[in-house]
C-alpha cells in the first residue's frame, strides 16, 4: 500500500520511550481522520531546510486519530534525529508524506519477527496486528542494554511467552542469529529490521530459503563496478524528452536537472519514494527493496541509486 499524498500535521505529543528514543504523535490540526495504513508502513517527514527523513509507523493501524513514529538520537546524525530531539516541539506543524509500505506482512502459517534497536518500530506494529488476529508469531528483540530498548513493556504484555529479549551488555554480545535462524519452521516468514550487521547475519543464515523479509533504516555502502559507472540515456516516454545521465550523476539528479521532477526522499534506495515504471531497457538494480524475482522482472527502477545496464532505458515519466 502506497500513499504519496503530502499533508500538514501537528505534533501533539512527544514521549521518551527509552534512552535516546523519542516518539512523536502526529494529528490533523482540524481533527480529520488520517488515512488507513498497514504494519510495516513508513512516513516521510519534512524537517525544515529541505531535510526529509523516513520513520516507520509504530502506532496502532486502527487508530486514525493520529500517527506515531519513534526517533533514535544518532550520535553521528545527518540532521534528522538531531532536529527532532533538539528543535522540534509539541504544537509545531510538519509536512508528512505517506504512508508508504515496502515491508508489508504477507500471508504465512507463522511469523518470526527479528528487531534490533530502533528497528523495533515497524516490528511493534506487526506484533500488535498479529496478536489481534490470533496469528502464530514469535519475536527476538535485541538491544545494547535494557534501558535503550523502547516498548519492552508493551511487547511483554502482548505475549511474554512469545518475545525473547536479548540484551547485548548482559549476554556479552549480539544474538547468534546463525543459530537462531538455522532451521525455521516450514511456512514461516521472517521479518527483520535493525542494524546492518544484524540484517547481513539474517541474510546469511537464510540464504536461498526465500522466507526473509527485511527493511533497512540506513543503506550499506553502494556497490560500484570495478571500472566505474558508464553514462546512459533515459527516454522519458510521457515527457517526450531524452535525458543523458553522466557517469558521476544519479538518474534522479539528471532528471531533476532536465526539469523532470521525481518525488524522492532517502536517495539511498531504501524508502521507495522514487520508484518508476520501466517500459524498455534493463536495470542495474542497486536498491535494497526489490526481491530477486522483482529484479529479474525488470518492471521498476529506483532512480536515486539504480542505473541502466546498457546505453538507454525508457521510463514512464
Amino acid at each position: 500500500m502506497s500513499n504519496d499524498e503530502s499533508r500538514s500535521l501537528q505534533v501533539t505529543q512527544m514521549t521518551w520511550e527509552a534512552e535516546g528514543v523519542l516518539s512523536l504523535r502526529l494529528a490533523d490540526p482540524s481533527g480529520r481522520p488520517l488515512p488507513a495504513w498497514e504494519p510495516g508502513a513508513h512516513l516521510s517527514l519534512g524537517l525544515g531546510g529541505g531535510l526529509t527523513r523516513e520513520y516507520s509507523l509504530c502506532s496502532r493501524p486502527d487508530d486514525r486519530t493520529g500517527w506515531a513514529v519513534a526517533v533514535l538520537r544518532e550520535p553521528a546524525s545527518r540532521g534528522g534525529s538531531a532536529y527532532v530531539h533538539e528543535r522540534l516541539r509539541v504544537g509545531e506543524i510538519v509536512t508528512v508524506t505517506g504512508p508508504r509500505n515496502t515491508f508489508a506482512l504477507e500471508p504465512a502459517s507463522g511469523y518470526l519477527l527479528v528487531a534490533g534497536g530502533i528497528g523495533i518500530t515497524p516490528i511493534l506494529a506487526m506484533a500488535r496486528d498479529l496478536h489481534a488476529r490470533g496469528a502464530n508469531w514469535r519475536m527476538l528483540y535485541a538491544g545494547r542494554s535494557r534501558p535503550r530498548m523502547a516498548f519492552v513493556g508493551e511487547l511483554l504484555a502482548l505475549g511474554a511467552d512469545r518475545v525473547v529479549l536479548h540484551e547485548d551488555d548482559v549476554a556479552g554480545g549480539p544474538p547468534p542469529l546463525a543459530d537462531l535462524l538455522a532451521d525455521p519452521d516450514p511456512g514461516t516468514l521472517v521479518y527483520c529490521c535493525g542494524p546492518e550487521a544484524m540484517i547481513r547475519s539474517a541474510e546469511e543464515a537464510l540464504r536461498g530459503r526465500g522466507c526473509l523479509r527485511i527493511e533497512r533504516f540506513r543503506a550499506p555502502e553502494p556497490s560500484v563496478p570495478a571500472g566505474g559507472d558508464a553514462p546512459f540515456d533515459i527516454v522519458c516516454a510521457r515527457s517526450d524528452v531524452r535525458v543523458t545521465v553522466p557517469a558521476s550523476t544519479s538518474a534522479l539528479a539528471a532528471l531533476a536537472a532536465s526539469g523532470i521532477d521525481v518525488p524522492s526522499s532517502c536517495t539511498e534506495g531504501i524508502c521507495g519514494t522514487c520508484e518508476m515504471k520501466v517500459l524498455a531497457g534493463a536495470v542495474d538494480h542497486r536498491d535494497f527493496l526489490l526481491s530477486e524475482d522483482e529484479r529479474a522482472a525488470g518492471a521498476t527502477m529506483f532512480v536515486c541509486v539504480s542505473r541502466a545496464t546498457g546505453s538507454e532505458i525508457t521510463l514512464d515519466v
